[in-house]
């Protein structure tokens, strides 16, 4: 089985960098994806996080496809819950526009942030809750390829640019539970699991995602990838001593309480409880870290457990040119 490689880009600052020099660095990130031959470049959606720079993936994602010629370039992803459907509809018809051929709307439902500013993100009156999460997918689909029902409220409005021929973004729905999977196996759209934020159950998702799949207008059959947290280095030693960065930095969850992103010396000298202990080194179990052959074999064992062809590999380091040689080793492995 061919196994092709794709970039998902939480845009991290770490400790002792700025915002600016992050998104530079994540800019010369996906010149050097590209250049490598990932299929794709996906930015992420956090908020109120300081160790996290990409708030506004449309934002980033025109970044990204200025910088860049042929790769597909998208959202990993836009958090629905937060937003118009209408208005994530035209931003991507624009980007698409922009860029034919190459966008990608991955739609999530997680809120990416602390309660608080969950809240204030959705600061209007009338907003919807998550519980109306799959009307508003369906909406969003509707507006994209122009397929609203006659009886909807906002029938009369359309999401422009119109496609001129085009069919559009390339709509994707992420997930880490079987809610994500139901959704995406009902409308007909292809499924990223997100293994690096749960591990566990990630095969029997990806099977009920598939026998429940349903055939639409953009899908004939279920398609799929996982994204999966790789910490590639010239040897295991200095994979593991980087990937125990992450691990730590992972110990909170986002928002406020989130702390910096450490050096791996200054991440080993931070003081923990028991609990913390054994949860760092859960975190860090979830990381496949190690050299290029060690990573390859883990990395084609996960795809081949999970049955599918493309994996979208998230690395989350204190050295950007750490990450950066992260990237070369896999694809020099993976011969891309």
């Amino acid at each position: 089985m061919s196994l092709s490689l794709s970039v998902l880009d939480q845009c991290p600052v770490p400790a002792g960098s700025t915002p600016s020099q992050a998104l530079a660095d994540s800019l010369a990130l996906a010149e050097a994806a590209e250049a490598l031959g990932y299929r794709r470049y996906w930015v992420a959606e956090h908020h109120n996080t300081t160790s996290l720079a990409s708030v506004s993936p449309e934002v980033l994602v025109a970044a990204v496809a200025a910088r860049t010629a042929t790769i597909r370039v998208g959202s990993g992803g836009v958090l629905l819950p937060h937003y118009s459907p209408l208005k994530v509809a035209e931003n991507f018809r624009l980007l698409e526009a922009l860029y034919p051929g190459r966008i990608d709307l991955g739609v999530g439902r997680a809120a990416g942030t602390d309660p608080v500013t969950e809240a204030a993100l959705q600061y209007r009156p009338g907003a919807l809750g998550d519980e109306h999460f799959g009307e508003k997918l369906v909406d969003l689909l509707g507006w994209l390829d122009g397929t609203l029902a006659r009886d909807h409220p906002y029938a009369a409005s359309r999401a422009l640019p119109a496609g001129e021929g085009s069919p559009g973004p390339e709509v994707w729905m992420l997930g880490s539970s079987s809610n994500g999977a139901g959704a995406a196996a009902y409308l007909g759209l292809p499924f990223a699991f997100g293994h690096f934020i749960t591990a566990q159950f990630g095969p029997q998702v990806m099977r009920s995602y598939r026998k429940g799949f349903t055939p639409s207008t953009r899908l004939s059959a279920p398609r799929a990838s996982v994204a999966v947290s790789v910490m590639c280095a010239d040897t295991f030693a200095e994979a593991d001593r980087l990937a125990a960065s992450a691990a730590l930095w992972r110990l909170r969850r986002e928002g406020p309480e989130r702390g910096p992103l450490l050096p791996p010396d200054t991440a080993a000298a931070v003081p923990l409880s028991s609990v913390d202990i054994a949860r760092v080194r859960q975190k860090r179990d979830g990381i496949v870290a190690g050299d290029p052959e060690r990573v390859r074999r883990q990395l084609t064992g996960l795809a081949a457990e999970f049955q599918i062809d493309e994996l979208v590999v998230v690395t989350v380091c204190h050295d950007p040119k750490a990450r950066l040689r992260s990237y070369e080793l896999l694809a020099d492995a993976f011969a891309l």
